[in-house]
């Protein structure tokens, strides 16, 4: 279940996810250095829509495509916050595929393989989790954020 996993924050601490139970929830693989990376504009502009509704957004920077998120934690939160004025929770730097992937992302993948099949393919996959932690649905890293606002709105 989502809210036995742990995850690493920025400040290296872990966090049970069931500190977000009852909340609506987009989870991202991030690169600071990816084409796609202007797209924290857009899932910044989710967030603020819906954060007092109950929404959340756990962003995990991903260094697993092409070396695009280079740098500590740190640098990486640095960079989103002035490039982008992120205010959501950037956690700490993980793997999403092979040997080493992070359990949250093996769950997520359990849960909504894609069409592809389960692998992520690339930064910026995302995933919408209702209220109750059940993966609702995945998104394509190309699929613009604005676009998932009507499926946010329906779980809120």
């Amino acid at each position: 279940m989502l809210y036995d996993i742990s995850v690493r924050d920025s400040e290296g601490k872990d966090v049970k996810l069931d500190a977000y139970k009852g909340k609506v929830l987009l989870i991202i693989n991030s690169a600071t250095g990816c084409g796609l990376t202007p797209q924290y504009s857009g899932i910044q502009k989710l967030y603020d829509d819906y954060k007092d509704q109950g929404f959340e957004v756990l962003d995990f920077p991903c260094n697993q495509f092409a070396n695009q998120a280079p740098g500590g934690i740190e640098e990486i939160k640095t960079f989103c916050e002035s490039r982008f004025g992120v205010t959501f929770k950037v956690f700490d730097k993980i793997d999403v595929n092979g040997d080493n992937a992070d359990p949250l992302f093996k769950y997520l993948k359990e849960e909504k393989g894609g069409m592809l099949g389960s692998k992520i393919k690339w930064n910026f996959t995302k995933f919408l989790v209702d209220r109750e932690g059940k993966v609702i649905k995945r998104y394509a890293p190309t699929i613009e954020p604005e676009k998932l606002a009507k499926d946010i709105e329906k779980l809120l």
